[in-house]
């Protein structure tokens, strides 16, 4: 059975565990073992993507890969995604794919012999917060047992979170002006989560108290507006009703003065650069996980 990842809830705790104990052998060994030799990889990327794209190719040509990349529009053709991947697996062991509708990459995995891998798009962006809950560990080997406060409207970034809280049973808060809650009814499959889990605050010091990961996404354009910084903001003071230690890691591309103000970044709190870091580590992880476990063998 073919191996992909989509969305974090495809995997479980165990298997996300497993997959950390394969990062940290890669982030460990000075010399990347040719892993992926002989293996291609078609990559569908927009021009705009700088981190995920550049880790992902760097990623796979370090273990001996090799990657083809499209734009993202060559799978918006007419022609049926099953019969797309059918032709790219004469050719390619794996597609890393970010477009924006997440229903045309599921569709794409459902019918592909080869690995489907989520880089990105608007509904959830797996890679990005798995590569950030295994910074978390390094710094915090109890990072399961934390408190997780995401501020903002509910995002890709901001549903992985939601998504990661309930495979691995964590305490995740979510803060934002009343009406954007997430549906827990689940009209809406990627706001599906689990209610031990998820609690939604419009006051942003009273979330932040006892909380130990502060999370942030870019903001929409309606929400961009004097009032909403005043309210929800994260500030060095605001930071200060957080619990000793606690890590700020906003999403880049950050904007200070708007999510995050100047001085929450100059703080000691701040741990945005070097998180991204793992970005490479994790993405060779999960590339030879999907390929081992759902991957063709011996090509």
């Amino acid at each position: 059975m073919t191996k992909h990842l989509i969305n974090l809830s495809d995997w479980t705790a165990d298997e996300i565990e497993a997959l950390f104990e394969s990062a940290d052998d890669f982030r460990l060994r000075p010399q990347r073992e040719r892993l992926l030799a002989n293996r291609t990889f078609l990559l569908f990327f927009p021009e705009s993507s700088l981190r995920t794209r550049l880790t992902f190719e760097r990623g796979i040509r370090e273990l001996g890969g090799d990657c083809i990349l499209f734009p993202p529009s060559t799978l918006d053709k007419r022609e049926e995604l099953r019969d797309v991947a059918g032709y790219a697996a004469n050719w390619a062991d794996g597609l890393i794919v970010r477009h924006s509708d997440e229903r045309r990459v599921r569709e794409l995995a459902q019918s592909s012999p080869i690995p489907v891998v989520n880089a990105m798009t608007f509904s959830s962006h797996p890679c990005e917060i798995l590569a950030d809950l295994y910074a978390l560990k390094q710094r915090r080997p109890d990072y399961r047992n934390l408190t997780y406060v995401y501020v903002g409207p509910m995002s890709n970034i901001g549903r992985s979170w939601a998504e990661a809280a309930k495979v691995l049973d964590m305490e995740f808060r979510h803060v934002c002006a009343e009406g954007y809650e997430l549906d827990m009814a689940g009209a809406n499959p990627n706001d599906i989560v689990d209610a031990r889990n998820y609690t939604f605050y419009a006051d942003l010091e009273q979330a932040l108290k006892g909380s130990d990961v502060i999370l942030t996404d870019s903001l929409p354009d309606d929400l961009r507006t004097p009032d909403y910084f005043e309210r929800y903001q994260l500030t060095a003071a605001r930071l200060r009703l957080a619990n000793p230690g606690a890590l700020l890691n906003p999403c880049p591309p950050f904007c200070r003065g708007e999510e995050v103000s100047d001085d929450a970044i100059e703080s000691e709190h701040f741990v945005g650069y070097g998180f991204k870091q793992n970005l490479l580590t994790v993405q060779q992880a999960i590339i030879v996980k999907v390929q081992r476990e759902g991957g063709r063998t011996g090509k």
